[in-house]
């Protein structure tokens, strides 16, 4: 356990089994929402949920049940939380739980395991799942003792949303669930004092101050953080350009004056440009991940590089650090922006020349031809549905495709599978989001390869009647890997292919989901207009050209100045 916390009992005045334990913490934590799927190891714990105040959402695999608690936390800001049974309901989280390892998304996943007296044994369904989980958890928790539940899931709970948030693992044997206890121990975490480094804080000033090309370099760091209106003032107060990774999308609202877009290897020419030209690139909680940086040894080569972050292992691991300001986001932003305040930057000529590369670079929709042409649709679809408007995106071309050209009013409207790229992510962190806000317009933006792998959650949707609309892509082809197969592969097309995939339509329907079919340009306003009007659940079926490309593409070991723009 945590040693600064301190020991709470709570006597009980009768004894309790530690599966209703487990459900009256999660009640006396906050908990709303749990998604899961039982099985016998988890068994007495579902036996406890009926009555509760809990409301658990039965998905159709478990994966589900992890990516749609995943989502249910960005779109919150709360913990999420999941639950499956032990050996293969276990095992099936590890996709979602390796995703919220890598995006840092504070979810808790509760598994079932056999008896301890049996562990060891290759018991029916056992698997140590601590184990196979140990790389991709920030913390796991096996607990011994029905007593030791409310501290397990308190401290599960605390070490998932503090500091750099994470997935943590509980495990619960089954004579642990059983088991009864009289005895009912908390844990009292004292809030956090949050300190700035002054002396980093006007070092970081001193930077700025001295730079004439600087740019601020926004990562999903932020969001998680809880400083996009600190960023956000920063940006507005300095002027200074900003540029945007995937998962950050929305910090800086799409359009703002000074925004150049994503950058990295689908990003926008502007924001690619941008930091290749830039003498300081100040980093707002990103990571400098191959898929932003291109040829690393080529990134930014003129920069010097201011880098703020919670977690200290993340300064300098990929790129030193001129000046290093290492603790929580917002208050550290909001001390220097409140330093640099009068303060005359000397940059004008250069907001001047990236506004100019911003407009001079803008993406245009008059693509020719009469079929569907799929970032004009996005385009449309994000403004139609305005300010509530959230996309849930699955992997793939898709998914790029959103991130250009879809608008974003804020952060938690662009929940994308960003470190992993886990297909099947968009169907279920769709119903996680909605169920997070229901009075979002949340749109799962999927492809026809990753929609197939989690198809199975449109039983969830009309279940619940959980009003997402599904914009569904359809090329028939693993889109991403056929266009890296034409570029770089000789036009070698290896199991690509996904030309037998069923009528869409009629599955939605089999499930008894709404759907529809768009194939042409004409067809497109009015399809946009149905999809987001349906009462309930909905998906539009969209045929697109199985040749269209995402572009532009920074090629593998070229820098992001090294785009290529068509072929």
């Amino acid at each position: 356990m945590n040693a600064a916390a301190a020991l709470k009992p709570t006597p009980v005045t009768a004894p309790r089994s530690g599966a209703r334990l487990l459900v009256s913490t999660l009640e006396r934590l906050g908990v709303e929402v749990v998604f899961g799927y039982p099985g016998g190891a988890i068994m007495p714990v579902y036996d406890a949920l009926a009555g509760s105040s809990l409301r658990h959402i039965l998905v159709r695999h478990e994966q589900a049940a992890a990516f749609a608690a995943d989502a249910y936390a960005r779109r919150s800001g709360r913990v999420g939380v999941c639950m499956a049974t032990s050996g293969p309901g276990a095992t099936n989280l590890i996709t979602g739980i390796a995703n919220a390892m890598m995006d840092s998304v504070p979810i808790v996943c509760i598994t079932g395991n056999v008896a301890q007296g049996v562990m060891g044994t290759d018991a029916f369904q056992e698997i140590d799942i601590l184990g196979v989980t140990l790389p991709i958890v920030k913390h796991s928790i096996l607990v011994r003792h029905p007593a030791d539940i409310p501290a397990a899931v308190e401290e599960a709970f605390h070490i998932a949303a503090s500091g750099r948030p994470g997935p943590v693992l509980i495990d619960l044997p089954k004579d642990v669930q059983v088991g009864q206890t009289s005895d009912d121990f908390g844990f009292h975490y004292p809030n956090a004092v949050q300190t700035v480094d002054h002396d980093a804080i006007a070092a970081a000033a001193r930077a700025i101050r001295a730079a004439e090309r600087p740019l601020i370099y926004i990562g999903g760091g932020v969001k998680i953080g809880r400083a996009t209106a600190q960023v956000r003032a920063f940006a507005e107060a300095t002027g200074i350009p900003s540029i945007s990774t995937l998962n950050a999308l929305g910090t800086i609202p799409t359009g703002a004056p000074g925004f150049q877009g994503m950058l990295g290897m689908h990003g926008t020419r502007a924001a690619n440009e941008a930091v290749q030209e830039a003498d300081l690139l100040i980093v707002f909680g990103a990571r400098f991940d191959d898929r932003a940086t291109g040829k690393l040894a080529e990134f930014a080569p003129h920069a010097r590089v201011v880098h703020f972050d919670v977690d200290a292992s993340e300064v300098g691991k990929l790129r030193d650090a001129n000046v290093a300001v290492v603790g929580e986001l917002a208050p550290g932003v909001e001390a220097l922006t409140a330093l640099l305040a009068g303060a005359r930057l000397t940059i004008d000529p250069w907001i001047i020349q990236c506004a100019s590369r911003v407009a001079g670079t803008a993406f245009r929709y008059d693509a020719p031809g009469e079929g569907v042409y799929a970032p004009a649709l996005l385009k449309a679809i994000s403004e139609a549905a305005g300010d509530a408007f959230v996309a849930a995106c699955d992997v793939g071309q898709h998914q790029m495709w959103a991130a250009q050209h879809c608008s974003f009013s804020r952060p938690e409207a662009h929940l994308s599978s960003g470190g992993l790229g886990a297909m099947g992510f968009g169907l279920p962190a769709g119903i996680g989001a909605k169920l997070a806000d229901p009075d979002a317009t949340v749109v799962v933006i999927a492809g026809d390869g990753g929609f197939m792998m989690n198809v199975q959650e449109l039983a969830t949707l009309r279940r619940y009647g959980v009003a997402v609309k599904v914009l569904l892509l359809d090329n028939s082809s693993l889109g991403l890997v056929r266009q890296w197969q034409e570029l770089f592969f000789d036009g070698n097309y290896s199991e690509v292919d996904l030309s037998d995939n069923p009528d869409f339509v009629k599955v939605a329907e089999a499930f008894g989901v709404e759907a529809f079919r768009i194939s042409r340009r004409e067809e497109v306003e009015a399809g946009i207009a149905r999809l987001l009007a349906a009462d309930g659940p909905c998906l539009a079926h969209v045929i697109i050209d199985p040749r269209e490309n995402v572009w532009p593409l920074v090629p593998p070991g070229k820098n992001n100045a090294e785009m290529m723009e068509g072929a």
